[in-house]
Order: structure tokens, then sequence, then C-alpha cells
């Protein structure tokens, strides 16, 4: 960083990256900004400037700043890293220490030390806060040290899951033998070694990925298990709709032998919502007028499973939102893309799931890419193919959202 950098990122003033600090805090209060940055996004941390934005520069010698800060980073912070450290030297000799945080550090949650006592922090605009236990847990799954999707759901068992779903599954999708749907303890012991069902305590309760796949009712336990479909007249949200529907139950459809649905899940009547909407587009070709549904349903296929499939399940209360516009598309997916993440590496075909458990069943539907390149090949190619567009993928604090355009946009 130089000299001009330095200043414009003080005169922008503090923000989710960037803290001010002076060099003789208490190291509790450093290692709590390390601790809410790397939990976010990382940022800079810049020491030797006032709150105000006010350049006081170093106290101590650099050689000295440098070495508590590492300290800081050792000793005060679990797991402990090894920050970026820089120092920039301004005209009237001042000294500013210049402390970079990664963006995707993979230890989280990271906590910094307060007394005797290890604290999980968050950053919340430019201030930072302890952590709430939903936030913790959130932070928990990014960094892969837990899995939701296989936690147990209290007083939810295997009474609580759609049998003749899941003999569907064994029989017609894997092609496997199955016990008769009768003989509860034989599936019992099936669903426990595939995760279905947890047992802990001597009690047998349905994970949130049994229940959210094969459950017949999964909202009674999870309420954010579903999908809010609307269709607006206009290109903004309204009163007035053309048709809506809150869809429930479980995920995956019991198919024929054939692979026909028989019993529609959430995912295909989903896709039927937005098909029945999505009206046509039309244009003249050798004096005939021409028409096509107007999106490709393999793009929304692969949107609606991806907001399935990766959703942040531990965010309660919050659908899955599909919204149909005159003009557009738009799937909204609650939760951040999963630790390590990016929009651009998805258009790459990273694989990465915050899902596990779901993912792998719903590749064996066929609804995911068992290559990882849905986004690349079922969305963007799609579009591009079928009218020349390009979809918006964009992450938000707390969503992520795909945007399909009908026709081409004005620029």
């Amino acid at each position: 960083m130089n000299k001009a950098e330095l200043i414009e990122l003080i005169r922008s003033g503090e923000n989710s990256g960037v803290e001010f600090k002076r060099d003789e805090i208490h190291p509790d209060d450093l290692a709590k900004e390390f601790s809410a940055m790397l939990n976010f996004e990382g940022g800079k941390i810049l020491i030797g400037v006032e709150n105000s934005g006010h350049i006081k520069g170093l106290a101590n010698p650099r050689e000295e700043v440098e070495q508590w800060v590492m300290n800081v980073a050792r000793g005060n912070l679990q797991p402990e890293i090894i920050p970026y450290w820089s120092c920039v030297t301004l005209a009237d000799g001042k000294v500013v220490g210049v402390v970079g945080l990664p963006a995707d550090s993979p230890g989280k949650p990271y906590k910094a030390k307060r007394g005797n006592a290890w604290v999980t922090f968050v950053r919340v605009g430019s201030t930072s806060r302890e952590a709430t236990r939903g936030e913790e847990g959130r932070l928990y799954q990014a960094g892969r040290l837990m899995r939701y999707d296989i936690s147990p759901v209290p007083d939810m068992g295997l009474d609580n899951l759609d049998l003749d779903r899941i003999e569907n599954y064994f029989r017609v999708i894997l092609q496997r033998n199955a016990p008769e749907v009768e003989d509860g303890d034989a599936w019992r012991q099936i669903l426990l070694n595939i995760d279905l069902l947890s047992e802990s305590g001597g009690t047998t309760a349905a994970t949130v990925a049994g229940l959210l796949i094969f459950g017949e009712y999964p909202n009674r336990r999870l309420p954010q298990a579903g999908i809010t479909a609307a269709a607006f007249p206009r290109t903004e949200k309204d009163y007035d709709t053309i048709d809506e529907e809150r869809i429930r139950g479980p995920l995956v459809s019991i198919l024929s032998p054939k692979k026909r649905p028989v019993d529609k899940g959430v995912i295909d009547r989903a896709v039927d919502f937005v098909e029945r909407n999505m009206g046509t587009t039309a244009w003249l070709e050798g004096g005939r007028r021409e028409r096509k549904k107007a999106l490709p349903k393999d793009a929304v296929r692969e949107s609606i499973v991806n907001a399935v499939a990766h959703r942040d399940y531990t965010l309660i209360g919050t659908d899955i939102e599909i919204s149909l516009y005159q003009d557009r598309l738009e799937v909204i997916s609650p939760g951040r893309l999963p630790n390590g993440v990016s929009v651009e590496k998805m258009k790459e075909g990273l694989r990465a799931a915050r899902n596990e458990l779901l993912k792998e069943i719903l590749r064996d539907y066929g609804y995911v890419d068992h290559l990882g390149m849905g986004v690349r090949n079922r969305i963007i190619r799609s579009m591009r193919d079928h009218n020349g567009t390009e979809p918006d993928l964009i992450e938000d604090e707390n969503r992520f959202t795909v945007r399909l355009w009908k026709e081409t946009q004005d620029t």
C-alpha cells in the first residue's frame, strides 16, 4: 500500500473491512478486531490512526509494534494466524502500520481471548460485537467443523419420514434391493447407516437432511424448509400477483420405473410454478411469427436446485424465494456462499457444498451435476444459447440471488 492509497482509505472512514486502532490498546482489544474481521471477509486494521480518522502515527518503534501484532495473532487468537504486516511513512514522518487479514480464512470461527475466556466476534458494519449463538453456529458450519444437515431434529423420528418415498429412492433411483415398507427395524438400521437418522442416548431422530428430502411434513420442525413463489405482472413486487404458492413437503418426487414423477416434491413443483408463469417470447422468422418459452427449463431447474441444495438452513424463518417478473426470474437463497466459494469460482465449476448429504442424494436423482458444472453449463450456457443474455449471480450479506433475464437488457 502506498501513501495515496492509505490516505484515501483513512478518508473513507471505518467500515466492515477497515478498522482504526492505536498501538497503545490492550492486546485483547486488537484480538477482538482480528476475530471479527476473520469471521467476516477479512480486511485491514490501520495501527496509528484514531477512531476519528486523525493520523497519530505509531507511538512505539515499528519493529516493536510488528512483534506486538504477531504476538497477539499467536497468543490471543484461536486458531492462531500470521497476518500480513507493512508500514507506510507519510510526508510528515508519521508511520502507520497496516495489518492485512485474508478474506477466505479456513479456520472459522476465530475466537479472541477476553480475560480467561475465548469469545467469537463478528463484524457488523464498522463495529465488532460478540456473536450470537446462531451466528457462531453458522461460522462452525462455514469452517466445516459442523455439518448441520446431519444434525438430529428433536421429536422427529422414523415415523415422520415418508417410507414410500425412501423405498422409491432405493428401488428406482439407486436400483438396489430394499426391505418392505412395513419392516421398520430394517429401515431404521439402513437410515442410521446413511445419516438420514441419528441415534444419541438411546433416542433415534431424523436428521435435517432426512427430514428435508423425505419428511412427510418437514415444516413442523423446520419452518425454513420450503419455497415461497410469486409471479408479478410488472417489473417490481406488488400486492397484485398473477399467481403465488407456498411450496411445502419433501424435496424429491416419487418416480415411476421410467423415472417419471408420480408424486411431485418441492423441487419439481417449484419448476412447474415457473414454467406455467414465465410466459413466452415471440419473433418473426421468414414472415412467420415464432414463439418459445421465455426461459430455458435447464437454467430454471438448476437455479432452484442450487438454492435448495446450498442454502443456509440454520437461518430459521426465511424461505427460498422465487419471484417472476415481466422481464426476469429471481431465485433468492438465504445465506452467504459456503466458505471459500465466490461467484467467479462457481462459474469455473468449483465443487463445494454447505450440505454434503443433501447434495449427494440430489445428485443421485440427477438434480445436481456430478462434475460441479451446473452453473456454468445449465445456467450460463443455457441462457446464452436461449436468448443471448448473461445471468446475474449476486452475493449479498445474507443471501444469494440468481437472476435470469427474459430478453436482452438495454445498456
